[in-house]
């Protein structure tokens, strides 16, 4: 009798299984790999020109955020302080350091210091810092406990999923305006009824459409 099917379809079944599981271990391994720090630069901490210790200003002598960046509550940008704000103390405090020699030099010559960026968005997402700062999201949220950090280091993922979730359910990570900056402020226990307060008062709707942050 002859053979109905060609000899090379006895090998179908065989390659099935090896095409269903370098599929799967390809899903499996890109989505451990995309979540991973390895990709999110989660810990990241690059040298700084200057040595700048969060914990010290932040933490130690309880300086406000807003002090040196001044502009997070009115501009979608959060601004890296010129070295005039540093030198508003620097003046008096260590005014002789070698270690501010690079602050001084950039103030007597008004070339900035050339800060290295920790926190980095793709140049094709849109995020507005004082929209998240008004509507009570934390500088501790995205950026982790700078009062706690000697050299200031990435966090968070700031993937786009990572942003999402807290689009899709921002009330645990909400909180009264005047608290945004607090890096030891505690969530009261009734968190989630506080949140959905402040979204029902502002009427905030986070948006979770690719054009809400792909513009």
């Amino acid at each position: 009798m002859a053979q109905f099917l060609p000899e090379w379809t006895n090998r179908l079944p065989l390659l099935t299984l090896i095409f269903v599981l370098v599929v799967i271990t390809g899903v499996v391994g890109g989505i451990w790999y995309f979540g991973s720090p390895w990709y999110t630069d989660v810990g990241y901490r690059p040298k700084q020109p200057v040595p700048y210790s969060h914990k010290l200003h932040a933490g130690d002598l309880g300086i406000d955020c807003r002090y040196c960046h001044t502009s997070v509550e009115t501009s979608a940008y959060a601004n890296v302080p010129p070295v005039a704000t540093c030198m508003n103390c620097h003046r008096v405090v260590k005014a002789t350091s070698d270690t501010l020699l690079p602050v001084r030099e950039s103030f007597a010559s008004g070339v900035p210091i050339q800060w290295v960026r920790v926190t980095q968005l793709p140049g094709y997402a849109y995020f507005d810092h004082s929209a998240h700062i008004n509507a009570g999201v934390g500088c501790i949220t995205c950026h982790g406990n700078v009062a706690e950090m000697e050299t200031v280091t990435l966090a968070k993922p700031m993937s786009m999923g990572w942003c999402l979730s807290c689009h899709r359910n921002p009330a645990p990570n909400l909180r009264p305006v005047s608290e945004v900056t607090n890096m030891w402020y505690q969530p009261p226990p009734n968190q989630l009824a506080l949140g959905r307060k402040i979204i029902k008062e502002k009427n905030l709707k986070p948006p979770e459409d690719c054009s809400g942050c792909h513009r």
